[in-house]
Order: structure tokens, then C-alpha cells, then sequence
């Protein structure tokens, strides 16, 4: 998934990209409160972890823009404050949910999982999409109960895919879910990448369809549906 880090301590922002980046999400980093607002204006992203001490504009005051926007994009706060008020004023502010400084970083991943997880529309770590099982918690994806190998990059895209069944997703749009601002991948980047998801799960219920000139468009397989 796309993740965009607003953290103004560079050590520490660096640190949590290169978390999220070694499990293949796209992750970028803003250090600048304004700069992050501009940025949020004009291009999506599937979470935001957002510290509230930063230059330009507040954190606090970011997250009320982004709501003001009607922009639901799931919001971790990452603060020193560890008072209840100052967690009530940001849960009411639009926040989705927080992490006090210092913290885990295996706590920060599986909060992480479980925003990501609720703006797909699942309740569980755990989901089966006719006879494919997809474990977001291991990052291990099941077909007829087997184990199939597949990389960080090829499960990201087949989350991209099980959160937008049946709409036709560009490959702009995939490149923006599956890469970060510092990478160029190849203009036929998203057509290797879905071959080999399509291979990998040739015997799965998953169909993912070409349609030339727009993009893809995944569904779940009638007979699947209907078992």
C-alpha cells in the first residue's frame, strides 16, 4: 500500500520508511507540515502516519484540513503526549488512532495492518476469497489450502486487487498504491507484476482481467461466488 510518513525527526522518519518499505508497501517521507498539505491535495495515499511537532503547520492542524476536505484517508498519530485529553482531542479532531513515542515497531506494523485492513473493508488479519486465503499478519497467501510463494511487491498488488474488486483500476493508479515518489519503475512494470500474480494464482478464484487501453479489473469467479 501507498504510505505517506510525516515526521519531522529525519533519524526516526527514515527508520519507520524503511520498516514499511522492507514489507513492499510504497512509502514516502515529509518532514514539513505545509509541505505534507500540499502534497495531500493532489495525490492519494492509503495511510498517513502523522507526528504533531512539525514545522509549517502543525500535525493537529494537517488532520483538520484533511477532514475539512472529506478526505478519509486513515489517519496513526505518532506523539509524545500521553495525556487522555490530548487523545480525546485528536480522536474527535479525525485521528484514527495513535502511538506514543517511544513505541514498538511490531506494534506500529500491526496497527498499521489494521487500518489498512479497515479501509479495505475486512475485520480480520485473515480473509478467504473463494479457495484463496490471504494472511495479512505473515504475508503468506493460501491456494486450496497450499502455500504459495510470492514476494512483498506481488501480496501488496494482490491487496490492491482484493480492495478494489470489480472496479477497473488504471496502471497510474496501481503505480501509485505499489511504488513511492524515489522510484521509477519501467513502463511495463505493473504488466510484469500481474503476470506473475496471474501465474502464481492460475489455480486460484481470483480473475484479474486486461482491458486494453484502461487497465484491470479484478473479480471474484462465479463459480466461487456461488459455492
Amino acid at each position: 500500500m501507498r504510505i505517506l510518513v510525516v515526521e519531522d525527526t529525519q533519524v526516526l522518519g527514515q527508520a519507520i520508511c524503511e520498516r514499511l518499505t522492507s514489507l513492499g508497501h510504497g512509502v514516502d517521507l515529509i518532514c514539513d507540515g505545509k509541505q505534507a498539505d500540499h502534497m495531500l491535495k493532489y495525490q492519494a495515499v492509503d495511510l498517513i502516519l502523522l507526528d504533531l511537532n512539525l514545522p509549517g503547520l502543525s500535525g493537529l492542524q494537517l488532520l483538520q484540513k484533511l477532514r475539512q476536505r472529506d478526505d478519509d484517508t486513515p489517519v496513526l498519530i505518532l506523539t509524545a503526549r500521553d495525556q487522555i485529553e490530548d487523545r480525546i482531542r485528536l480522536l474527535d479532531a479525525g485521528a484514527d488512532d495513535y502511538l506514543t513515542k517511544p513505541f514498538d515497531f511490531g506494534e506500529l506494523e500491526a496497527r498499521c495492518r489494521a487500518l489498512l485492513r479497515r479501509k479495505q473493508g475486512y475485520a480480520a488479519n485473515v480473509t478467504e476469497h473463494g479457495n484463496i486465503r490471504v494472511n495479512r499478519d505473515s504475508r503468506q497467501v493460501f491456494v486450496n489450502d497450499e502455500l504459495t510463494a510470492i514476494t512483498n511487491r506481488e501480496f501488496r498488488l494482490l491487496e490492491i486487487f482484493l480492495g478494489h474488486l470489480g472496479r477497473v483500476l488504471s496502471k497510474d493508479e496501481i503505480t501509485d498504491h505499489l511504488f513511492n515518489f524515489d522510484e521509477t519503475p519501467g513502463p511495463n512494470a505493473i504488466e510484469l507484476y500481474v503476470g506473475r500474480l496471474r501465474k502464481k494464482l492460475a489455480m486460484g478464484d481470483l480473475r484479474i482481467s486486461t482491458l486494453r487501453g484502461i487497465g484491470y479489473v479484478a473479480e471474484i469467479t462465479q463459480s466461487a461466488k456461488s459455492e
